[in-house]
């Protein structure tokens, strides 16, 4: 009896990080393909201006990883918010926006870092590519900041 109950809560489970995940879906993968990118960008741009590292290669790494953890605590401040609201018998429709504004956020960021290892290998950049992304960061940041102050 008891494997039944233990079944019902991994299904439980299973299925609310399925919810989740679905709105989280494409910009996770959005994230890990501008990793990547920037990941080879960086190696690239490295390699051409002779100074490619082994201790800097697994820094970035680590830097990608650790950017997974990021999003993985956004993940759990959505469901500590979500459950907390839950017990005043407040419920949200819709999914939760944190883990997504920090995915968003890492996507832009590396975007920008992608950007640069490109100029650095010395492809040339039409400006209103740079002015776009540049803006997207700065629009992020100050409504971070604004956020942070109310």
């Amino acid at each position: 009896m008891e494997n039944k109950g233990l079944q019902m809560v991994l299904s439980a489970a299973v299925a609310a990080f399925s919810v989740y995940f679905n709105a989280l879906a494409v910009p996770l993968i959005v994230l890990i393909i501008a990793m990547t990118a920037d990941y080879i960008s960086g190696m690239t741009a490295a390699y051409i201006n002779a100074e490619l590292s082994s201790k800097r290669g697994i820094q970035g790494i680590v830097k990608k990883l650790s950017y997974m953890v990021m999003v993985a605590v956004a993940m759990g401040v959505d469901w500590l918010i979500h459950s907390g609201l839950g017990t005043f018998n407040i419920n949200i429709d819709g999914d939760m926006w944190v883990g997504l504004i920090v995915t968003a956020w890492l996507i832009i960021n590396e975007m920008i870092s992608i950007l640069e290892n490109l100029s650095r290998i010395g492809v040339p950049m039409p400006a209103f590519l740079i002015k776009i992304v540049e803006k997207l960061k700065s629009t992020v940041d100050k409504d971070g900041e604004q956020n942070e102050k109310d």
